[in-house]
């Protein structure tokens, strides 16, 4: 690179601050790099006493903005160090006056370099363009509404860096004052080029210079001519961060393998006696039918549960795939040596008492020497882990054998606990669920990185509280999420991040503001809670993808139907505009006091012949997208009469070859649970007493089918 090379020149004058021992960039440093990226802000000039000032204000020939510069003083405005708007010779020497004074009150011992003099922008839309350093995604990029009420509306969105400019210009969009940007009441519409461009720019900048920790341009002016920041300001981080050891796809996938389809399970701490761990993890993997190797290791020897024990690893025969750990915390160490130098490349950490506890040393021991081996390790403190197809139950909880396409992970083993609970009463089929723990290895993107490619599985759930590698997990989901659904329930709703933050965009940059925005440009579906985690994985594999954006509701009580249409706004669906001869269509079947429109209103006391014709009608026509009915529970047309003509109808279609996704609100007497359930059983998706939650369920359906580019208006970047 040369002197001119921009690049080059940032580097000079980062490596000139760092040797200052300051981590905060003046104004006219924050100008030099600007320049460099292309980053528009105004013309401006540093004098060092009021005869400067006035010259470089005659220069500008208008209303100026003078500002403090000075590397002790960050927060400029709070010091008092900057007047807008002034404008001839006396006025300018008043202003340098006041500023360097109110500096000095402000802090006695900054240091001064001097007042910066800049042109007065037009006046315009403020935002704010930013990124920061976040500790799970890295180089996150910011935008939003901005000026001085930027940390109270904080209507910002977030994504990663770099973005190019497409991702730049979807960021314009995903602010909830889009439409302030477009134009509103006579306004004209800001030039949204230049402001995507502005965008781009600081997102390279971060990129090119991973010690540059968060840049703000508040408040750039955008105007229909142009975006311009009046403001800039680069913190360098203050150390280094840490690297993370990363594996190729092809390893995830040869360790995930084994662990997921083993030949070969060593159970080290195994037991005959009831009530211990070992004890348990034996009898699940005996009873439940695995058809590969067990061998129990103890260091008494002798027989468990009808095999030979082991005294040591290193004596059982062959190769072996998974070594579950059923001892102490403090013995873990020491057998973990023992795996890696018989070559077992997975260990499963169940025991407690890690960095859980405050025991962080031996944990980080424990990594080390799985590090060393080669072992990849799940946990520890975790239940272990089902893989229902190969008829493995490797846990102390209670077996589960029903097997399906919903692969369920989480974090927290009462969360598990929960999950398992679930699956059985909803009678789920699942193909794997697996604890994750401290996760001092094996992580949510080597489980996706895995299901993604596993035929058995058709859609993931993870429940999380925090995510290692953030971009790792972002990179398998966007390969995932393309030919399966991702669901995601994020726990703590906190803004963590935000407190230690050095400028306006990290302050804005909360744990879960940055999480929902970077989850969504992954394409994951984020459930609000546990329960919905649940009913979208049972309830995604059921339902076909929807081909277009048009959904009818069809039901037997307006009451319901207001609910009905309340949730599909809700969800972010579109209701149909029914055209004339659908209309008459629908009108056709349903008796005079009914409605048609949208909902198709056919009231509660028709037989199931108007149930039957109009739900045909919605299936039949080809601009009908998808369909939510409503039943209300009558003599006329009972549940169970309601749930057998319905799924004969959608069956019947479905054979030839016209799949729409097709869900149910049952309202009435307990006998619509037994309806809901048999419909559920054959690709409709019905939920008793509540119009929420199956419109929720199709709501996730239509974004996972964006994020996947099935549909338009939402795929991913």
């Amino acid at each position: 690179m040369t002197d001119r090379d921009p690049a080059s020149r940032v580097r000079a004058l980062l490596d000139a601050v760092r040797a200052e021992g300051r981590t905060t960039l003046t104004a006219p440093e924050g100008k030099v790099i600007a320049d460099a990226y292309g980053i528009a802000v105004p013309d401006e000039a540093l004098a060092a006493d009021a005869d400067e000032a006035v010259a470089h204000a005659a220069r500008f020939g208008g209303p100026v903005v003078m500002k403090i510069v000075s590397p002790d003083i960050t927060h400029k405005t709070d010091a008092g160090g900057v007047i807008v708007g002034v404008e001839g010779e006396s006025d300018v020497r008043a202003a340098f006056a006041e500023i360097v004074a109110n500096a000095g009150s402000y802090d006695p011992e900054a240091r001064v370099e001097g007042v910066q003099v800049q042109e007065l922008l037009p006046s315009g839309q403020e935002v704010i363009v930013g990124a920061v350093t976040d500790p799970t995604f890295g180089k996150v990029v910011a935008f939003g509404l901005g000026g001085v009420l930027v940390e109270v509306l904080k209507d910002v969105t977030f994504r990663l860096a770099p973005v190019d400019g497409g991702e730049a210009l979807s960021m314009l969009d995903s602010i909830r004052a889009a439409e302030v940007l477009r134009g509103v009441r006579g306004a004209p519409a800001v030039d949204r080029s230049a402001l995507a461009e502005q965008i781009r720019r600081v997102s390279r900048l971060v990129t090119d210079f991973p010690e540059i920790a968060e840049v703000d341009l508040n408040p750039v002016i955008a105007t229909p001519k142009g975006a311009v920041a009046a403001d800039i300001r680069v913190i360098l981080a203050e150390e280094a961060p840490k690297e993370r050891r990363t594996y190729t796809r092809e390893e995830i996938l040869t360790s995930m393998r084994r662990l997921m389809r083993p030949s070969s399970v060593a159970v080290i701490g195994a037991s005959n006696e009831a009530g211990k761990i070992g004890n348990s993890v034996m009898r699940n993997l005996v009873d439940g039918g695995f058809a590969g190797e067990i061998h129990p290791v103890n260091p008494k020897g002798g027989d468990i549960a009808g095999r030979k024990a082991y005294k040591s690893v290193t004596d059982v025969p062959g190769e072996v795939d998974v070594a579950v750990f059923a001892v102490p915390a403090k013995a873990v160490a020491s057998v973990l040596e023992e795996v890696g130098r018989k070559g077992i490349p997975n260990a499963v950490l169940i025991p407690s008492g890690f960095a859980e506890t405050g025991e962080h040393a031996l944990q980080d021991e424990v990594v080390a020497i799985g590090e060393r081996y080669g072992v990849r390790l799940l946990g520890p403190n975790i239940y272990g882990y089902y893989a229902t197809w190969q008829n493995l139950c490797a846990t102390f909880c209670t077996p589960y054998d029903v097997k399906g396409g919903v692969a369920l992970t989480s974090q927290s083993g009462g969360i598990g606990m929960a999950i398992l609970g679930f699956a059985r009463t909803t009678r789920t089929g699942v193909s794997a669920i697996v604890g994750l723990g401290n996760k001092s290895d094996l992580d949510e993107d080597d489980l996706l990185t895995w299901f993604g490619e596993d035929p058995r599985t058709e859609c993931i759930a993870m429940h999380l509280e925090d995510l290692k590698d953030g971009r790792a997990f972002v990179a398998a989901a966007r390969a995932t999420v393309p030919k399966k659904p991702v669901v995601v329930l994020k726990a703590g709703r906190t803004a963590a991040g935000a407190k230690a933050a050095g400028s306006h965009t990290g302050a804005l940059a909360g744990d879960d503001a940055v999480y929902d925005d970077i989850l969504r440009q992954a394409g994951v579906v984020r459930a609000p809670g546990l329960g919905d985690m649940l009913e979208y994985a049972r309830a995604l594999p059921v339902l076909p993808a929807p081909r277009g954006d048009n959904v009818v509701i069809i039901t037997g009580a307006g009451g319901s139907g207001v609910l009905l249409s309340d949730a599909v706004t809700d969800n972010g669906l579109s209701l149909m505009e029914i055209p004339p001869d659908l209309d008459a269509s629908f009108r056709a079947f349903i008796p005079p006091f009914g409605a048609a429109g949208n909902p198709v209103d056919i009231t509660g006391g028709e037989p199931p012949s108007t149930y039957e014709a109009t739900i045909r009608l919605g299936l039949s026509d080809p601009r009908v997208h998808a369909l939510v009915l409503g039943y209300w529970h009558t003599l006329v047309t009972p549940p169970m009469v309601f749930a057998e003509l319905t799924a004969r109808v959608v069956a019947e279609f479905r054979a030839r070859g016209i799949e729409k996704p097709v869900v149910a609100s049952l309202a009435g007497d307990v006998e619509v649970e037994e309806a809901c359930r048999y419909l559920f059983e054959r690709g409709v998706v019905a939920y008793p007493y509540t119009t929420e939650l199956p419109v929720a369920v199709l709501g996730a359906k239509y974004r996972w089918a964006r994020a996947a580019g099935l549909l338009g208006g939402g795929s991913m970047t």
